[in-house]
């Protein structure tokens, strides 16, 4: 069986970074919208790998002058001073046991930065393999993520599990017959999964 992990909120805990929205002068809601909105999705587009990191900030940058005066211009990469994730010690355990029978992958949105910080702690180790949205050129919630991984790794959809904090990206799996469980606790997971542990 495969067993996929989505990455942040589950195998690391929520990293909400208020310091770093505090700093931007933006609520979360705002900065997505920023970047969601307009004639293109810039965040979709970092996190596909369409933009670079020095990219992204360009047009954010761009952006924010047009929307509040009172947003700083970012230079650099910003996240390594404000992204800092924990493990999660409850679904790493779980992922151990799988490990022992099965094969067990990273399924991710991220982008360049993040993916960054993340293989330099040794995170992505965890795992027999990792598919990263800005590796594979597309994002959650479209199902070609899946398809992509699900063709990678020559399983079936059927022989495939996955979980997901993100409803949303738990329906898209499920939509191709890809059992999918939306991520709550280690211990729920756990409980989900116990037959495929024994």
């Amino acid at each position: 069986m495969l067993f996929i992990f989505d990455m942040g909120g589950v195998v690391t805990k929520p990293d909400e970074m208020p310091d770093f929205f505090n700093w931007l002068n933006l609520t979360p809601q705002e900065f997505f919208t920023l970047c969601t909105g307009g004639s293109s999705n810039i965040w979709n587009a970092f996190e596909s790998g369409k933009l670079s990191i020095d990219g992204f900030w360009s047009a954010f940058n761009q952006r924010s002058r047009d929307m509040r005066k009172d947003i700083p211009e970012v230079h650099g990469d910003i996240y390594r001073q404000y992204f800092h994730p924990e493990l999660n010690a409850g679904t790493v355990a779980v992922i151990e046991v799988l490990k022992k029978k099965h094969r067990v992958v990273c399924g991710t949105n991220t982008n360049a930065s993040h993916y960054a910080i993340h293989e330099e702690r040794g995170d992505y180790a965890l795992f027999h393999e990792t598919y990263a949205s800005n590796k594979m050129g597309v994002v959650k919630p479209f199902t070609a993520f899946f398809e992509h991984i699900l063709k990678a790794e020559g399983v079936r959809a059927e022989d495939a599990f996955f979980t997901d904090d993100s409803a949303e990206n738990c329906a898209a799996a499920s939509s191709l017959g890809i059992h999918a469980v939306r991520f709550t606790d280690a211990d729920s997971l756990f409980q989900e999964w116990e037959q495929w542990m024994k």
